[in-house]
């Protein structure tokens, strides 16, 4: 993966480092292997732009009670607050890359070594198996600058965020300024429920993995937008 050198750069010149929001996660001793990858849409070869690192709010995916026993909801390996969904290539127009290669698979081990970043074996798997055999050649290659960059960045409260009265949009990207001053609002897109609800911060880079303007179709909400975010029971 001839991009390696420039995420480690990137990575290097952010401010701080941090573990987004796991808090006092405990990883398994160890991983039953899960279900094998089913693409499910077609290989797309396109040539790579940018990248999209998309932050899941934990909360708000744990609210489905078929969720609750799951690592990320149980509470049983730590209390998640912001997670890594995945890092994804993208084109300089139309759909982005995607099932690039048939797709060894991950170790359990590695997998375990990642859990506190994205606690989901599945998605793991299927995060490498979709966008990374776009980007890398093995798993461990597409994971490490997935870790480098997650550990880059730090998270806003939202928790605290969550109970301020007539929060918008642009509160949360504010806030997200401030904790990474690297960063400008246009390159912070939010993902909302139908009923204003966050459920993802998307973080849009350049081909170097700096940051970058998103396009602006998927900014999402506008900044005076209301927001709601589920604080969890």
């Amino acid at each position: 993966m001839r991009a390696v050198p420039a995420a480690l750069l990137a990575a290097m010149v952010l401010p701080g480092t941090a573990l987004g929001q796991a808090y006092q996660c405990t990883p398994p001793r160890q991983v039953d292997p899960v279900r094998p990858v089913v693409p499910d849409g077609p290989p797309r070869r396109t040539a790579i732009a940018g990248y999209s690192l998309a932050a899941s709010w934990s909360p708000e995916y744990c609210r489905r009670p078929q969720d609750r026993g799951t690592m990320q909801c149980s509470g049983a390996h730590g209390r998640f607050g912001f997670v890594l969904h995945g890092l994804w290539p993208e084109a300089a127009s139309g759909p982005p890359p995607q099932w690039c290669r048939p797709a060894p698979r991950p170790s359990p081990e590695l997998v375990r070594r990642n859990l506190c970043m994205t606690p989901v074996p599945w998605l793991l798997e299927h995060e490498w198996a979709k966008h990374g055999t776009c980007m890398a050649k093995r798993p461990e290659t597409y994971l490490r600058v997935s870790a480098i960059l997650w550990r880059s960045l730090r998270w806003p409260d939202a928790d605290r965020l969550s109970r301020r009265r007539d929060l918008t949009a642009g509160d949360l990207r504010r806030e997200f300024v401030l904790a990474n001053p690297g960063w400008r609002p246009a390159q912070v897109a939010l993902l909302t429920s139908r009923s204003g609800w966050l459920r993802e911060i998307r973080l849009c880079y350049g081909r170097d993995f700096r940051p970058r303007d998103c396009p602006r179709a998927k900014l999402g909400p506008r900044d005076d937008a209301p927001l709601k975010i589920w604080r969890g029971t």
